[in-house]
């Protein structure tokens, strides 16, 4: 970036429009509040700043030309999602100047502004959205096994969301997606997307393989899995889980996942699409031939919202060294964005 833009200058910047802005502006919610239709970028001085789950808030004092000064909320990505593209809870502090490029809110196109490009005084970039560009190169790094930390891209995230626009529907399932509410996600009640969405949910995930079980720190809103390996069978069907019950066994060097009690989720098949206690869930975890990717497919059975058994194919990127943001979900920044 070629300098800063003078403080308490708010323009229109239609050559700067990015070519992410049409895509989803974060997965905990709708963008509906922001004009992601017009691109801004403000300068001020960062008076207050908060890094958590399940967003990232900070608020600029903007000068304006008459020498008084106004506030700007700006809105960033989750923690989760934004560490993996190089954002730290400390490459930000009280005090910086700062210049944040995002799209403005509707209802207060001077007050608040839906984060996507953050740069320091000396030009320095910093990503603050699920659709940024990535800071951080993590070069060509090569697995041996299905373990270490992976990262599924975006891409997975919204080719997954797309796919299950085709997914074949109960009358039930498609009331519910035709009834759907942006604010109305579980992620406002620190409750994660339910799996395999939250498999392809872009933020890091470590993968720790044990001899009886195998443990997936999947870093938003809390989320471990545990897949059992020692032949145990799933518990009695009044025993419910958010995430279910999985138990695995190897195919060569694929781990393939059968999951089942699960408790009914709002979002337990899609953001807009619930799952029931009826749902089966089954995966296969399988390292690519160059190592550098786990291929992540599967097929899902829900009678009560699906009228058929519908799978996906996605896969991760592997990361080794790339952080967990190790930040728990806030229960006041979860429904902040109710007030937007």
């Amino acid at each position: 970036m070629n300098g800063l833009i003078k403080p308490g200058m708010l323009l229109s910047v239609p050559a700067l429009c990015l070519a992410t802005a049409s895509m989803p502006a974060a997965a905990h919610h709708s963008s509906a509040a922001f004009n992601t239709n017009e691109t801004v970028e403000v300068s001020g001085i960062v008076t207050e700043y908060s890094y958590r789950n399940p967003h990232v808030y900070m608020t600029l004092t903007v000068s304006n030309p008459d020498g008084s000064s106004h506030e700007v909320e700006v809105e960033a990505g989750a923690a989760s999602v934004i560490a993996p593209l190089g954002y730290s809870r400390d490459d930000v502090s009280e005090g910086d100047v700062v210049t944040i490029i995002g799209n403005p809110g509707r209802r207060d196109p001077e007050g608040l502004l839906l984060g996507r490009e953050l740069y320091k005084q000396d030009g320095t970039y910093y990503p603050l959205n699920i659709s940024s560009r990535s800071v951080d190169d993590f070069g060509n790094a090569v697995a041996q096994s299905i373990e270490g930390t992976w990262f599924p891209p975006r891409q997975s995230f919204f080719g997954y969301l797309g796919g299950a626009n085709s997914w074949p529907l109960t009358a039930a399932g498609q009331e519910e997606v035709d009834t759907a509410v942006s604010t109305d996600t579980t992620h406002k009640d620190c409750i994660p997307i339910g799996t395999p969405g939250l498999m392809v949910y872009p933020v890091a995930i470590s993968v720790d393989v044990q001899d009886d079980r195998v443990v997936m720190d999947v870093d938003w809103l809390d989320s471990v899995r545990t897949i059992w390996l020692d032949g145990r069978d799933h518990p009695a069907a009044e025993e419910k889980f958010l995430l279910g019950h999985s138990t695995g066994k190897w195919d060569g060097e694929a781990l393939v996942v059968e999951s089942t009690n699960f408790q009914e989720h709002a979002m337990g098949l899609t953001m807009s699409l619930p799952s029931s206690e009826r749902k089966v869930l089954t995966e296969r975890f399988e390292l690519s031939d160059d190592g550098k990717q786990l291929l992540y497919s599967g097929t899902i059975t829900d009678p009560v919202y699906l009228s058929e058994t519908v799978s996906w194919n996605s896969s991760w990127v592997f990361r080794p060294g790339m952080p967990h943001s190790n930040e728990s979900c806030d229960a006041e920044a979860a429904t902040r964005f109710l007030d937007d």
